[in-house]
Formats: structure tokens, C-alpha cells, sequence
């Protein structure tokens, strides 16, 4: 019998709030029991397993950063887009930590999250609009968005920058700054 108030949505909140705390690696199904104080097979009638749980977590931070993004780029393009786009998805990873590693999974394509991660790549490809690139320098961009945001967020969040005189704001800045030059300027395949 499923326990009173208990819910897969509730059960995903407390997961991606536990991921924050305490990694998201560290979320486990007998991690998310001991939090409620229930043993492990009362959340099966919520969740199927592990995996599930874990997908579940990379929907909820996908669809909480892309209403984020939203809101920020609206009525935003070209350089004020990625502007937007990145200091909000640099701020989500610094708040959310386990979230944001949740998002990291290798998703199928008929998951839970894979309408979530759409969702926030289509924002991406929202930024590249008014940069106007062809359909495979487009792809080429979004590899490059990618790699340089999930980069320089992955080395902060683990404090890779903190021994160095220069403030990583600043650097962040500067590295915006190179990515619009650059989608500015692409240059023909």
C-alpha cells in the first residue's frame, strides 16, 4: 500500500534536494528512504528503481533551468541571448550542483528527461538565430556552447580557479565575450 503523501513527484523533489547536498552520485533509493524514514521497497510503488529515480531528477533540473533560461533570453538575442543563456545555466550549476550533474546522464531518447533536454536545447539553438550559421556550423556551435560552458562551470564547481589572482567572474566574462567574437565571425566550413 503506498504510504500517505507519498508521490514520484515528491520523491523526485526530495532526490534532486539530496543530490545538491550530498552529490549526485551519492542519491541511491536506500539513501531517499532513509531521508523519508521508510525502508527501501515503500518507494517502489512510486519509482522502478535507481535509474528511474535518477532520470526523474535530470527532468526536474532540465525543466527548471530551461524555465529559467526562458524567461532570461525573452525578448534577448544575439550576444544578450548567450549572456542570459550562460549566466543562468552558470548560476543553476553553482545552486545546484546535483541537479546539474543529473542533467550530465547519457539520456535515451524515449525517457522522462528527453523531452526536458529538447526543450533546453532548442533554447540553445535560439541563441544561434541571430548569429545566422548554416544548419551544420549551427551543430558545430552548440558542441562549442557546450564544451566551454560545461567546462568552465565543471573546473569552478570544483575549484579549479580559486588558487589563481585573476576573479573567475571576470574570466567568465572574458570567455562570453570570445564565444560571441567567435559566433560573430564563424568562419566557412
Amino acid at each position: 500500500m503506498p504510504r500517505v503523501g507519498m508521490t514520484a513527484d515528491r520523491l523526485t523533489q526530495a532526490a534532486a534536494e539530496l543530490a545538491d547536498e550530498i552529490g549526485f552520485g551519492n542519491v541511491t533509493v536506500s539513501a531517499l528512504a532513509r531521508h523519508f524514514g521508510v525502508k527501501d521497497a515503500s518507494l517502489y510503488s512510486h519509482i522502478k528503481n535507481a535509474h528511474d529515480l535518477r532520470i526523474r531528477v535530470a527532468a526536474l533540473a532540465f525543466t527548471e533551468l530551461a524555465d529559467i533560461v526562458a524567461a532570461a533570453m525573452a525578448g534577448r538575442a544575439g550576444k544578450d541571448a548567450l549572456l542570459a543563456f550562460a549566466n543562468c545555466y552558470r548560476d543553476y550549476a553553482t545552486r545546484h550542483p546535483g541537479r546539474y550533474a543529473a542533467m550530465q546522464q547519457d539520456l535515451a531518447a524515449d525517457s522522462l528527461a528527453a523531452a526536458p533536454a529538447r526543450r533546453h536545447a532548442d533554447l540553445t539553438r535560439a541563441i544561434l538565430h541571430a548569429y545566422r550559421l548554416s544548419p551544420d556550423a549551427e551543430i558545430d556551435a552548440i558542441r562549442l556552447l557546450g564544451a566551454t560552458m560545461h567546462g568552465y562551470i565543471t573546473l569552478e564547481l570544483t575549484g579549479s580557479f580559486r588558487h589563481t589572482s585573476r576573479s573567475s567572474d571576470l574570466s567568465w566574462t572574458m570567455a562570453l565575450t570570445a564565444l560571441d567574437l567567435t559566433l560573430s565571425n564563424w568562419p566557412a566550413d
